[in-house]
């Protein structure tokens, strides 16, 4: 029977930030097949920061701990250090795991970073830019805007879209030539 440490324990019985993000910035999750483990990370970002970190494990009490120690590490962190935020970090933080339970603290590291890594997708996926006369969001520079057909011009400096009587750039304050 493993021997857990008195951290492992505080962090099985009194796991922080338990529960799920509605609207989550990026979620992800990992699952061991053999053991049964299964990890859900939801992540909420500000300014290329973890502002809030939340979990959902099922799993035995390793998996628990484990989770709640990666959300503390987390949280906080910009979005390279929490990328990071390694196994051996973790089971460290915790005073050790037994090499049985090793897994788990993999389980956890894995499942930050997929959530991190489905913000990143999803940031890609955002559009690039708004037309100024009706908001519509899109990802190229088009001429015109295809939800209300303005004319549209764009910015030398940041590349932002500008309504055609503007003579300064509203974003970046760059004179218009």
């Amino acid at each position: 029977m493993p021997i857990y440490s008195d951290k492992v324990m505080e962090h099985f019985m009194n796991p922080r930030n338990v529960g799920e993000i509605q609207n989550p910035d990026g979620m992800g999750e990992v699952g061991n097949p053999i053991c049964g483990d299964m990890m859900t990370f939801y992540i909420k970002v500000k300014d290329s920061r973890l502002e809030d970190v939340k979990f959902k494990t099922f799993g035995c009490g390793a998996a628990i701990a484990v989770s709640s120690m990666v959300s503390e590490m987390a949280k906080g962190k910009s979005l390279e250090e929490a990328k990071k935020i390694t196994r051996e970090q973790v089971a460290a933080e915790l005073g050790g795991l037994p090499p049985n339970k090793m897994h788990c603290s993999n389980l956890g590291a894995e499942a930050l970073q997929a959530a991190i890594v489905d913000y990143e997708r999803k940031q890609a996926q955002k559009a690039v830019c708004k037309c100024p006369f009706c908001d519509q969001e899109f990802k190229e520079a088009l001429g015109v805007c295809t939800a209300c057909g303005a004319e549209l011009s764009f910015c030398n400096g940041c590349g932002e879209p500008l309504p055609q009587n503007a003579s300064r750039c509203p974003k970046c304050g760059e004179v218009r030539k």
